[in-house]
């Protein structure tokens, strides 16, 4: 067999593996192993040729992701990492944005610097914003400062000079140097990892790409090895922020880029899917054993953003993290998975997340050790889960000691049964997520009823009923393969790149030869790296520039005909900020300039058709008749109810049943509330619509 394609998506408490073949695919979802976590993926794929009978060599192409330089960050996990700064400004990153993220707490915590004071070093050296060297760079100096970092044991090592997005030599001559003296050292420099202007965020990012890079190169190494070693000889490519492909090379030098890589997947499916189902307004919830991510579609597309924070020390409080000026998904993620830890507070009101159980030793009816109640535990008490049929059966769910976690923890602390206070527990999580929604979507100034939820993860589709309700939607979309649904995700993905510059330029005054030759560079630099992929197909060029009214202090992003830019263009690109301005503001402001702050490429190529995308299924009407019966506690009722249990591998497209009914399959369950009637599509998806007036 050949033409078949692997994903791999490490989450913090299982891994998902999706085996897509000619014919259809397979899944698995072990463990995912902390201290190694390439063991859960060979594991893993191991697992999945052998049960599809495919061998190694038959792999075109694997793709990964994880949230492994996500999760290093935020546990503080990553190298010992220097910032080497121009002389005077290595406290840029203590300094921040120069204000008080919440002006009236007094107890105000900014998230620590990844790297401290004592290991922040200056040079001799001074860059003008036109690129112009002031003070030229003092190479005896920078000698002296390798000294500085041998003995401080430095692993890694960030550079960022004023203005180096302008004019990097002084940059690249110190990267040389520190090369030379400390051969093996992990060198970042701000003019490749974020070549834009705003200091503050352009260090962070750097010393961010620093403080995770041998960490990420390090478990790439070890990863493709033990692929090679089975005998994948196929190119290994990384899935990043952006919802987009790379190759590993490019991922171990701007290791950054793969921060929520792992949630972009759930967003590419969730995309794939509404296109499917008709939603051009959509919500896609992924739901997994640490955390849910919630992503807004609008006329199929998720936003995009260029900054994200992580770390933070609030979690919705804009401010109180780390920012890192790379190309993402806007999303929103929440500490609200199947392994979150319930508990009850000094008034006595249950707390769920954001501490999560993980793989190990994971919530306590896993028998691995956990002790403390999660939603798994209070799922399994509600009868949402059949303990027998976990994972496929590869696990069997202790429930006796979920109750025992539950009783102890929490029952008891406010009085009341295990029963109880696990409805308790599965309600405060289901109203966290329900909430997270509401405040994303504030935002952005988008509303919510009339959207699709479309629920991918192992926990979701037990949650995204109640969930719907709390929101005010009527229709959900449980996607084939949704328990692993971020590892089929990626085989959705692009292969692409986004190359940028800073070059603040007034439009009156447009430059058209230096625009031209950015583009050109910009253009060479994505070519080599989104020159790769089976399969995939012609290369798409887009353009963008961020922009603004001069004197203001924020930007737009523009879009940008892509062709060689002649007089009058600056005109033009004008106007295109005008129109841009007037859309998201209602208004222009006559008689101000307009000048443009970064430039932006972005090269793509679209991934291949999948099987179920090649074949139409055969739709067969008729009426499911399920093959048991369970009792499950709905909320929507507040009482428990005769559920009828389905086979999801049974049901054919064209099939309908009504709710209460649980749909098991190998990587999830489905629970579908009374009020909603269910149907499968033509694709396979299973579709949950609300009754009228129910």
């Amino acid at each position: 067999m050949i033409g078949c394609r692997l994903a791999a998506d490490i989450g913090g408490t299982f891994t998902d593996i999706v085996l897509e073949m000619p014919h259809g695919f397979v899944s698995e979802k072990v463990l995912t192993t902390p201290q190694a976590p390439e063991q859960g993926v060979l594991t893993g794929v191991r697992q999945a040729l052998a049960r599809a009978r495919v061998t190694p060599e038959a792999i075109e192409v694997a793709i990964h992701g994880a949230t492994l330089a996500t999760n290093a960050i935020i546990e503080r996990r990553g190298a010992r990492t220097a910032l080497i700064a121009t002389q005077g400004f290595r406290d840029t990153l203590e300094f921040a944005f120069g204000h008080r993220f919440d002006q009236y707490d007094l107890l105000m915590q900014r998230p620590e610097p990844l790297a401290p004071r004592p290991l922040r070093f200056e040079a001799p050296e001074r860059i003008g914003a036109d690129g112009s060297v002031l003070l030229s760079l003092d190479e005896a100096a920078v000698r002296a400062l390798a000294k500085q970092l041998r003995d401080s044991k430095i692993e890694s090592a960030a550079i960022c000079y004023m203005h180096a997005y302008r004019n990097p030599a002084h940059e690249a001559r110190t990267r040389d140097i520190l090369t030379e003296e400390l051969p093996g050292l992990y060198i970042s420099v701000s003019h490749e990892i974020c070549p834009e202007i705003r200091e503050y965020e352009r260090a962070s990012t750097t010393v961010a790409n620093a403080y995770v890079q041998p960490l990420i190169a390090s478990y790439l190494g070890r990863l493709s090895e033990g692929l090679l070693a089975m005998g994948i000889k196929a190119p290994l490519l990384m899935i990043m922020s952006s919802g987009s492909l790379t190759s590993v090379e490019t991922a171990r030098k701007y290791p950054i880029r793969l921060v929520e890589s792992g949630p972009a997947g759930g967003a590419i499916l969730g995309q794939h899917v509404a296109r499917q189902v008709g939603a051009n307004r959509a919500i896609a919830l992924d739901m997994g054993g640490t955390t849910a991510k919630i992503v807004l579609l609008n006329e199929y597309q998720p936003r995009h953003a260029r900054m994200m924070e992580v770390a933070r020390v609030h979690r919705f409080r804009a401010g109180s993290g780390l920012p890192l000026r790379i190309p993402v998904i806007d999303l929103i993620e929440i500490g609200a998975g199947g392994g979150s830890l319930a508990s009850v507070d000094s008034l006595g009101r249950i707390v769920v997340g954001p501490r999560s159980a993980g793989a190990s030793p994971g919530p306590a009816c896993y028998s691995l050790g956990g002790k403390e109640p999660a939603i798994t535990d209070a799922d399994l008490l509600l009868g949402k889960l059949d303990p027998e049929n976990f994972a496929a059966g590869t696990m069997r769910l202790n429930e006796a000691r979920a109750r025992e976690a539950i009783d102890m923890h929490v029952a008891a602390a406010i009085r009341t049964d295990a029963p109880t206070a696990a409805a308790g527990i599965v309600e405060i999580v289901d109203e966290n997520m329900a909430n997270a929604t509401r405040v994303h979507a504030s935002d952005h100034g988008d509303e919510i009823e009339s959207r699709t939820l479309i629920a991918t993860g192992g926990a979701a589709p037990l949650h995204a009923g109640r969930i719907a309700r709390k929101l005010g939607i009527d229709r959900l979309v449980i996607p084939v393969g949704a328990g692993v649904g971020s590892a089929h995700g990626f085989l959705r993905a692009p292969v692409a790149y986004e190359a940028v510059a800073s070059h603040v330029m007034s439009l009156k005054s447009f430059n058209l030869q230096a625009i031209n030759a950015l583009f050109a560079r910009l253009r060479a630099e994505a070519h080599d790296i989104v020159n790769l992929g089976v399969g995939y197909g012609d290369i798409v060029e887009r353009r963008f520039a961020d922009m603004r009214y001069r004197g203001q202090g924020h930007d737009l992003q523009v879009e940008l005909p892509v062709r060689d830019y002649g007089p009058g263009d600056g005109e033009s690109l004008a106007r295109l900020f005008d129109e841009a301005y007037l859309r998201v503001y209602n208004r222009t402001i006559p008689g101000l300039s307009v000048e443009a702050l970064t430039w932006t490429l972005e090269l793509s190529r679209a991934p291949p058709q999948s099987p179920g995308e090649q074949t139409s299924l055969r739709v067969v009407h008729g009426v499911a008749k399920p093959s048991g019966q369970r009792s499950v506690f709905d909320a929507d009722l507040g009482a428990r109810v005769d559920a009828g249990v389905y086979h999801r591998n049974a049901l054919q497209p064209g099939a309908v049943f009504t709710g209460p009914a649980l749909i098991i399959e190998d990587q999830t369950t489905t629970f579908a509330p009374s009020a909603f009637d269910c149907a499968v599509s033509e694709h396979g998806h299973l579709i949950l619509t609300r009754r009228s007036g129910a």
